[in-house]
Formats: C-alpha cells, sequence, structure tokens
C-alpha cells in the first residue's frame, strides 16, 4: 500500500502538469476561434456598412422618384432633375459578358496546355509575363486600347459599312478581357495542376490519348475551381473603371451593337464625382448607380456560389 501510494504521489504532478497543458490549448485554440470569428464578421459587417452608407446617401433620390422610373429610363439629364441608369447599366452588362466571353475560352486553353502540355522552360518563362501582366497599371492598358485597340475596332467597323469611331463595346470588351487574363490563367493553371498524377496514369494506362484525358478527367474533377477563376474574372471585369472609360466612349445611351459606344456604371462614377454637385440629387443619383453597381455584383456573386455548390454536388 506504501508502494502504490508513493506511485500516486509521483503522478499526481504529472498529471495535473498534462491538466494544465490541456487547458492552455483549449485556451488557445478558444481564443484563435475567437479572433478568427470576429475578423470574419468584421469583413461581413464591412460590406453591409459600405451597402448601408450608399443607401443613405442615394436615400433623397429614392425617396423622390420610383426605382422602377430609375432602373428603367433611359433619359440621363441633370439638369432637368431626369436621372435614368438605364443605359449605364446595360452598357455595364454588355461590355462585361464581351470581356468574359472573349477571355474564358483564350484563358481556358492557355492554362491546359500550361497546366498539360507544356515544358517546364516553357512554363517557367511564361509564368512571369503573366504575373508581369497582372501588375500593369489599369491605364496602361486604357492607353493600350485608345493607341492600338480603338483604330483597329474603327477600321473594323469602316471595312463592315458601320459608322464607328473606334470608341465602343467592342473596344472596351476586348481590353477588360486582356486585364482579366492573368487572374483566369493564373487559378484556372493552379486548379488543373491540383488533380492527382494517379488520375492522369490510370486514364492512360488504360488507352485514352493526352486530350481525351484532359477532357474527360481534368476538367471534370476540377470544374468547381474553374467555375471560381471565372467568378473572380468576372468580379474584376465588373468593377474596373480607368481602362475601360478612356476606350468605351462614355455616350449615356444604351447600344445596340459591339460598335456603338456605351457607358458603364464605373465609369460614370469616376468621369462625374466631385463635379456638379450643386444640382439637386445629382450626389444622391451618383450615390445611387454605386449601390447598383455593389447590388449587381453581389447578386453575381451569390447565383455563382449557388452555381457552384450545384457543381460541386455533380462532380
Amino acid at each position: 500500500m506504501n508502494s502504490e501510494e508513493g506511485r500516486e504521489i509521483s503522478l499526481a504532478p504529472l498529471l495535473s502538469g498534462l491538466e494544465k497543458i490541456v487547458m492552455q490549448r483549449k485556451l488557445r485554440d478558444r481564443l484563435a476561434r475567437t479572433i478568427m470569428t470576429a475578423a470574419t464578421a468584421l469583413c461581413l459587417m464591412l460590406v453591409v456598412a459600405v451597402a448601408l452608407a450608399l443607401l443613405l446617401k442615394a436615400r433623397p433620390i429614392l425617396v423622390s422618384k420610383p426605382i422602377g422610373h430609375l432602373l428603367f429610363s433611359s433619359s440621363w439629364h441633370p439638369l432637368r432633375g431626369e436621372f435614368g441608369f438605364y443605359p449605364f447599366i446595360v452598357g455595364t452588362l454588355w461590355v462585361t459578358g464581351l470581356a468574359m466571353a472573349l477571355s474564358i475560352p483564350v484563358c481556358l486553353l492557355t492554362a491546359i496546355y500550361l497546366a498539360e502540355y507544356a515544358r517546364k522552360r516553357i512554363r517557367a518563362a511564361a509564368k512571369p509575363v503573366v504575373d508581369l501582366l497582372a501588375g500593369i497599371p489599369p491605364v496602361v492598358y486604357g492607353l493600350f486600347g485608345v493607341l492600338a485597340v480603338v483604330p483597329l475596332v474603327g477600321e473594323i467597323g469602316t471595312r463592315l459599312g458601320v459608322a464607328a469611331t473606334g470608341y465602343s463595346v467592342l473596344a472596351g470588351g476586348i481590353v477588360l478581357a486582356i486585364m482579366v487574363f492573368p487572374i483566369l490563367i493564373s487559378v484556372s493553371e493552379e486548379v488543373l495542376r491540383s488533380v492527382p498524377l494517379e488520375a492522369r496514369e490510370a486514364s492512360l494506362a488504360l488507352g485514352a490519348s493526352k486530350w481525351q484525358t484532359v477532357k474527360h478527367v481534368v476538367l471534370r474533377s476540377v470544374t468547381s475551381g474553374i467555375a471560381a477563376a471565372i467568378v473572380l474574372g468576372f468580379s474584376r471585369a465588373f468593377g474596373e473603371t480607368m481602362a475601360v472609360l478612356m476606350v468605351v466612349g462614355n455616350v449615356p445611351k444604351p447600344p445596340k451593337s459591339l460598335f456603338d459606344p456605351a457607358y458603364p456604371l464605373p465609369a460614370l462614377l469616376a468621369n462625374n464625382y466631385g463635379e456638379m454637385m450643386s444640382i439637386p440629387l445629382y450626389d444622391s443619383a451618383l450615390m445611387l448607380a454605386a449601390l447598383i453597381l455593389l447590388a449587381i455584383v453581389l447578386v453575381f456573386n451569390f447565383l455563382a456560389a449557388l452555381v457552384l455548390r450545384g457543381v460541386g454536388r455533380r462532380t
């Protein structure tokens, strides 16, 4: 009994030390969880705070004019108190949709080549170039658009018999597509390279060709990741301002063709905020334009999240 009591006495400090270590770990985990939860809540609250601030600033025009008239009216004459956002909403959708239609096929094929076919030397040389494209300031893209893209679009329109100056939806879509290239290529390549090598080898061992393996094994495995890359590209394209306003024409009329000028919402804010603030409701109208742009981005991201969830379940 004396030896057992001595053993219990000798184990008591060890047990108490282990209990202290466990308690400290639990405390650290709880503290880390609290900090991360607070950081996440802060990010969510920032979005809500921005939306509420814009809503408060836009309240005067929402009170004075029906929201349906503001969204679907094409008349933009601030001096007469007419604020129709339909041309700007349509212009934003035209330019962004065209940019993604031009960029998605090119970027996806480029990412497939770099991830599946390119040699290490080519991949090592291409990656810094893609990163360099991501670091070029938007104003440089805008100057490139003015000097190269706008004359090219104008010449194409002239040859097609269209009276076009070159400052158009097509010019804005091309410039914006080039700006989206780095995000789509980088994310898509990383997603493709995350597929295990064993999956490719198993497909090739069954007699599939390289392209069949990429098409039926690799791409199907990363459908949700590629969709996420497209969502990131859309988010970048929606909010781009400087380069687009330099080449798109900035005419407040709904475009009817690719060679017509447009006026996206970001360009409206960049061109007019801070000017003519003495006009009644003008400041409120611009804040409403920012709120509409934010709502479009949030709705698109929400729908994209639903699509990603459905794709993930099917795959």
